[in-house]
């Protein structure tokens, strides 16, 4: 698979996919309610110590995970707040928790991911350098791509493209 923006000397076998985690592979929006009912602004929630605590799957992402493993070189791509130092460490856990030995040094953090070199990036927004990605973005949770059966469908479509 050969893209201008990878480098000949690269050896790549399988498509590089960069998974964002908050409202794509964990509900980080039923979070930010819980927190609302405590009386958290929803604007400052992800500045909240346990904002990222033991998030819930969302329906279908760890099965997809699963589908990405077999056929890309798949990566946990995820920003975490600056000010809440407790983030970073909850993401870690969270993807060990989850996504166990499949994800063992896959977890990248970054507020820029538009530095990143991949073909794909499944991000349910545009910020952080999103909209900068060089590879194609699959925007979770929009009209075309709502879920995950969207996302592993069209992916399926391209796999065979490449076979």
């Amino acid at each position: 698979m050969s893209h201008p923006w990878l480098s000949a000397t690269i050896p790549i076998t399988k498509p590089i996919v960069y998974v964002d985690m908050d409202g794509v592979l964990c509900d980080f929006d039923k979070r930010v309610q819980e927190l609302k009912l405590l009386g958290i602004n929803p604007n400052q929630a992800d500045n909240h110590e346990k904002a990222f605590k033991d998030l819930e799957p969302l329906p279908g992402a760890l099965e997809a995970w699963e589908y990405l493993q077999e056929n890309y070189e798949t990566y946990v791509l995820s920003t975490a707040p600056w000010r809440n130092l407790a983030s970073w460490t909850e993401k870690r856990i969270w993807v060990e928790k989850y996504l166990g030995k499949s994800a063992h040094k896959k977890l990248i953090l970054t507020h820029n991911k538009g530095l990143l070199i991949g073909h794909y990036l499944i991000d349910d927004r545009i910020a952080n350098g999103v909209a900068d990605f060089k590879g194609e973005h699959l925007h979770f949770g929009s009209q075309k791509f709502p879920d995950w059966k969207s996302i592993t469908s069209y992916l399926d479509s391209k796999v065979l493209c490449n076979i």
